[in-house]
């Protein structure tokens, strides 16, 4: 019985061996098919993501991606900025480098390009060292077009030296401003972008295409010269949004407010607060006002997400049910919606700075028809709290660095050890034992990773982790079922090490014929046999160590006292903004961002102000 189990088993291995082989080979050879031949960039934009015409200023941009030269690409959110580099990459039958530090972004935009069959991987904190050398792997061999990488990736010296092996048609660098230190969010391993162009490219130069959506004049000269342009070439579309009316509303009563301006404006509306708490608090308090809404934070995993998004996109009507017209949401609610009958963006909290509330308060009429974007201020409380932040997001320097020598012990990680290695890092454990107070540790973390010393993402979802706990030869005792056998297999094939450590896997890469739920029963009654181990996917914060620990760390000026000032007067601008009674706020708005010309809009606060004083 035991042969006749162990028959059956290696014949359904080497049958579902051969069954995969032929269907990559298959895949690959058709997709290389496809790619053959010369094609313009509107056919491109058809072909593959099913658009008839450009967006302004995307053509634009993307021929001059396509004559070879370094762009430096201005556009406001919700502009297509992705289409910018995704276009030209097509019709240059290569691979794409996109340099990008938001995460969630990488991982909506390779699911996206994988639901139009275009090739796509990400390297990103959190992956196994097996899933990365996969995934350069397949854009060294496959019929890939677009590798997703953080910038703390470009600091790794053998990333570098398997990069330069990789055929790179095109760098593009995401969220640009990252790399001037006159920015918003200045990322020090943005530097490192001009060096992976000489190293991937050689003689021949390729271009960079940097994008933004929120540039000052300053910041817009410090990203071509750190980016190496061999010429200055910015391609630029206006800021002012015709259709969006900004209005500050100064109150102590901000909830009653935000009901008072839903019951006055129709339509779908997102609500901006600072912490995760209030946004469960105020959407319980407008759904007892009845007003459909519900809450969103990065603390939730990606299926709560989804399904929150979903139900908010789907908003048409307040008669239509299992749908939701108000999300209340933390600055993680953004990246990847792609709505364009938002009616109302409002700020319960005032932003750190005029980009963030630019970036947010655009996400409101992209269908150009008429929007609001509106922000509650209560002058004494709001500058109190502002004060406060500027203490909290830079504490003292003495601090910092304890907090990094606590957290290298809270993980076992000894002097001149840790580079490359990630760790999952329970910061409300941390704090309770080393006796850290828990907002100003995580500024700290922050400031770690501005200096280069470590990577800190915070609560990333990360991938189910699985042990085969039992030899290869032992699986055909277990009896085990047809579909169990088969998870077994696949496991095998796609991580070498799951016999010796536990791996990180990808549900979507084990089968197309399971669903989640189905896969997740399969690991847990595997487990429960003890044939494995099986950690389901969970909400962690992760510590990356960019090198070795260090005895003593050095917070150089341009991190800490550069950076706190221009935080400080950054946030200035921003109180000033809602403290204005004076000019129209467009004009405001546009002025900050270098467009000096600008006529007055007639529809914020301001200028209706003035309209009726001038008709009475």
């Amino acid at each position: 019985m035991i042969d006749n189990r162990r028959q059956r088993y290696a014949f359904f291995l080497n049958c579902t061996n051969i069954c995969l082989y032929m269907s990559e080979k298959k895949c690959t050879f058709a997709q290389k098919l496809s790619h053959k031949g010369n094609m313009t960039a509107r056919e491109a934009l058809k072909t593959y993501f099913g658009y008839d015409d450009f967006r302004p200023l995307q053509e634009e941009i993307v021929q001059s991606v396509l004559d070879g030269r370094d762009t430096l690409a201005l556009m406001p959110t919700g502009g297509g900025k992705s289409l910018c580099f995704q276009v030209p990459t097509m019709v240059m039958n290569g691979l794409c480098l996109v340099i990008t530090p938001l995460i969630a972004l990488m991982k909506d935009q390779v699911e996206n390009l994988r639901k139009r069959d275009i090739r796509a991987a990400a390297i990103y904190t959190g992956m196994s060292y097996e899933e990365q050398k996969t995934a350069l792997d397949n854009c060294k061999w496959g019929p890939y077009h677009f590798l997703y990488v953080s910038p703390e990736r470009l600091e790794s010296e053998e990333f570098r030296e398997r990069l330069a092996r990789l055929p790179i048609c095109l760098i593009a660098v995401d969220e640009a401003h990252c790399i001037s230190q006159w920015g918003y969010d200045f990322r020090p391993s943005y530097l490192k972008i001009a060096e992976i162009r000489d190293l991937v490219g050689g003689e021949a130069r390729i271009p960079i295409l940097a994008l933004t959506a929120t540039a000052t004049p300053e910041v817009v000269d410090d990203i071509q010269e750190r980016l190496a342009f061999r010429e200055k070439n910015v391609l630029r579309k206006s800021f002012l949004r015709s259709n969006l009316s900004y209005v500050v509303r100064q109150t102590n009563k901000k909830a009653d407010e935000i009901v008072h301006i839903l019951s006055k404006v129709p339509g779908s509306a997102i609500v901006y607060v600072r912490n995760r708490q209030r946004t469960q608090e105020l959407a319980a308090y407008l759904n007892a006002k009845g007003l459909s809404a519900d809450f969103y934070h990065a603390g939730l995993n990606s299926k709560e997400r989804s399904i929150k998004q979903e139900a908010w996109k789907k908003f048409k009507d307040e008669r239509e049910s299992q749908t939701i017209r108000v999300i209340v949401a933390t600055n993680a609610f953004g990246m990847g919606i792609d709505k364009s009958d938002v009616r109302l963006v409002i700020h319960h909290d005032l932003p750190d700075t005029i980009e963030a509330y630019f970036q947010e308060a655009g996400r409101a009429g992209r269908d150009e028809q008429k929007a609001f974007a509106v922000l509650l201020y209560d002058p004494t409380t709001d500058k109190a709290k502002a004060r406060k932040r500027v203490a909290d997001n830079y504490p003292p320097k003495e601090f910092v660095c304890d907090v990094y020598h606590k957290t290298c012990d809270f993980l076992g990680v000894g002097a001149g050890s840790g580079q490359g290695h990630t760790f999952m890092l329970p910061i409300h454990d941390l704090c309770r034992i080393m006796h850290l107070p828990i907002l100003q540790t995580y500024s700290a973390l922050h400031l770690l990773s501005q200096a280069g010393y470590i990577d800190f993402q915070e609560e990333q979802e990360i991938h189910p982790r699985v042990k085969i706990r039992i030899t290869h030869q032992e699986i055909a005792d277990y009896g085990l079922g047809e579909m169990q056998l088969k998870v077994l297999d696949l496991l095998m094939r796609k991580y070498t090490g799951i016999f010796t450590d536990l791996q990180y896997i990808h549900f979507d890469s084990l089968s197309n014929e399971l669903s989640y739920k189905q896969l997740h029963e399969l690991l847990v009654s595997l487990a429960q046999r003890n044939i494995l181990t099986y950690i389901p996917r969970s909400i962690e914060n992760t510590f990356y160590f960019v090198q070795d620990r260090q005895a003593d760390i050095f917070l150089p000026i341009s991190i800490y006292e550069k950076h706190q000032q221009q935080y400080i007067e950054k946030l200035k601008a921003m109180v000033e903004y809602a403290d204005n009674q004076q000019y129209c706020r467009s004009q405001l708005l546009l002025s900050y961002f270098g467009e000096d010309n600008a006529d007055t809009c007639g529809t914020c606060d301001i200028c209706r102000a003035k309209a009726k004083q001038t008709n009475t």
